[in-house]
């Protein structure tokens, strides 16, 4: 009389041993969609081989690698464009809480201080500087204020004729500009500010102490925005004086 197996300790919880590839080859065949419903299987699975001919190639093997790839690049490309989103966002709410900032300025000089100091927390840079050209000559002590006064030309000069906002992505600042803390600037973002047609140019500066901060690559509709807000913000305060 042959003996009964024994029964499993724990008979509500299936062990390895207990699923068999016919079971689950069983499962998908009840389930057809179950790969469909769960494609990254298809990045472990290994597909069989065909065999055609001594000279035939199987193309099905090439096509499902060509697949895994394509899904593994639409993946790496959907997590960058998730994390671009969210970065452009998070920006976004920096500049908007930069402008809340400047609303608050109850006179030309404390927007200005708003601007060169608190503007730098805001958009999480390390200085900030302010300028506009001379009319004629730099007077003695133009630098030494928050509102930098600049030499004719100097704007045109460091950011290149016609260019509304240029990026570096790993130079020094300008003493001129950034004063003392030039030495700490390693990235920059210059806006061009234009005031009125007859007023001297201004630049807005913003410098950062990590290269890289500002490249190329970068999208510069917000920092043009920036640059714009306060242009009109200190063209009204002139224009109610």
């Amino acid at each position: 009389m042959a003996e009964r197996e024994s029964a499993p300790k724990n008979p509500g919880k299936p062990t390895a041993a207990a699923t068999t590839a016919a079971d689950v080859a069983e499962y998908l065949r009840q389930h057809p969609e179950f790969l469909a419903e769960n494609p990254d299987l298809l990045e472990i699975l290994i597909p069989p081989e065909h065999r055609r001919g001594d000279r035939v190639l199987d193309m099905q093997r090439y096509m499902l690698e060509r697949l895994r790839n394509d899904q593994v690049r639409l993946r790496t490309e959907q997590s960058e464009l998730l994390a671009a989103t969210r970065g452009n966002l998070s920006s976004q709410g920096r500049v908007h809480a930069a402008i809340v900032a400047m609303l608050q300025a109850t006179t030309l000089e404390h927007l200005i201080e708003i601007v060169v100091t608190d503007l730098a927390m805001h958009i999480e840079v390390d200085a900030i500087a302010l300028g506009f050209e001379a009319l004629d000559r730099v007077p003695p002590g133009g630098n030494a204020t928050a509102l930098k006064i600049l030499p004719r030309g100097a704007i045109d000069r460091l950011m290149g004729g016609g260019k509304d906002i240029v990026l570096f992505t790993d130079q020094p600042g300008d003493a001129m500009l950034f004063g003392g803390g030039a030495t700490l600037v390693r990235s920059q973002a210059l806006v061009r500010m234009q005031l009125r047609r007859d007023a001297p140019l201004g630049l807005l500066a913003l410098g950062a102490r990590t290269p890289g901060k500002f490249h190329s690559g970068q999208g510069t509709e917000l920092l043009s925005f920036l640059g714009r807000v306060v242009e009109l913000s200190i063209r009204g305060w002139l224009d109610r004086d």
